[in-house]
This record gives C-alpha cells, sequence and structure tokens, in this order.
C-alpha cells in the first residue's frame, strides 16, 4: 500500500534525478503539505483512496484556509493530482524513471518586438483634436444629473473664462 508521506520522497527523488525543477519540487511539497493537514488516518495510509476522496477533502482545505484565494487552492488541488498521477506511473517502480521524460518549460521574454514597435508609434503628447480648435473644455460630473462645464480660450484672461452649470 502506498501511503501519502510516499509522495514526498518520490518528489525529492525525482528533482534529484532532474524530472522536476527545485521550484516545482517545492510547490508540490507545498500542495501536498496543505492537503496532508485535511486527511483521515485511512487517507494518510493510501494515496488511491485520496485520489477517490478528493472533493471532500478539497472542501475541507477550503474550508480551513479561507485566507487564500479560491483559485490558489485549486492551482494545490491541481499540483497534488499531479503528483499523484506522477507517482503511480514512475514513483512505484523506480526503474521507469529512467524512461521519464521531463517537459521542462522555456521562459519566454515579457515584452515582444512587435510590443517594442508598437510602442515607438505611441505618442502620449500628440494632439487629440478638438471641435473647436481655439478653446478648450473641462467638464466634471458632480451628480447623476448635474456638471460643471469650463470653457476656456487658448489664451484666457479673467474676464473669458466661462463657469456654466447644467
Amino acid at each position: 500500500m502506498n501511503t501519502f508521506k510516499d509522495l514526498y520522497e518520490f518528489i525529492n527523488l525525482a528533482k534529484n534525478n532532474r524530472k522536476y525543477a527545485a521550484s516545482t519540487a517545492n510547490n508540490l511539497k507545498s500542495a501536498v503539505k496543505i492537503f496532508e493537514k485535511e486527511l483521515t488516518s485511512n487517507e494518510r495510509d493510501s494515496i488511491d483512496i485520496v485520489e477517490q476522496n478528493i472533493e471532500e477533502i478539497f472542501v475541507n482545505v477550503i474550508n480551513k484556509n479561507k485566507d487564500k484565494n479560491i483559485n490558489s487552492l485549486g492551482a494545490y488541488k491541481a499540483r497534488l493530482l499531479k503528483v499523484i498521477e506522477d507517482y503511480k506511473r514512475y514513483g512505484k517502480n523506480p526503474s521507469r524513471m529512467q524512461n521519464w521524460i521531463a517537459r521542462h518549460r522555456h521562459s519566454t521574454p515579457m515584452v515582444k518586438n512587435q510590443d517594442k514597435q508598437d510602442k515607438n508609434k505611441i505618442n502620449l503628447s500628440a494632439h487629440t483634436p478638438n471641435p473647436v480648435d481655439n478653446e478648450g473644455r473641462i467638464e466634471i460630473t458632480v451628480q447623476a444629473n448635474s456638471r460643471i462645464v469650463i470653457l476656456l480660450s487658448k489664451n484666457p484672461s479673467k474676464k473669458e473664462i466661462t463657469l456654466r452649470i447644467q
């Protein structure tokens, strides 16, 4: 019978054999640790029972970790199921680990060249067309049906500033 504690050993073994990156192994251990707190003794003794009862266990995890985001807890659940799947495939028979081809993700640059080209085309201080080029207009909404409109000429004097309340 495969116990829940065997998952920790499997994660370490996979990390040492370069099947999991160190950061991935740490994330998987965190997921296992969060779920382990909510397991019954029967579930701790059998990974198969954990897999069968995952939804009920997940509800308990959500209830005990209300300070955590539900999406984060969902990610932890997915990580736990991934470890269980990998354990069943490669952990029960360590000789199978030799044939395990680990998928390594390659990082992608945050900004693509096309984005850089587009960024150069943007001019924030460009002139925006105004219906009347010799006047400026400022509108402030005060309440649902009222607003303040300030009209300014290009070179306003004190007499030329008009204030209209609608």
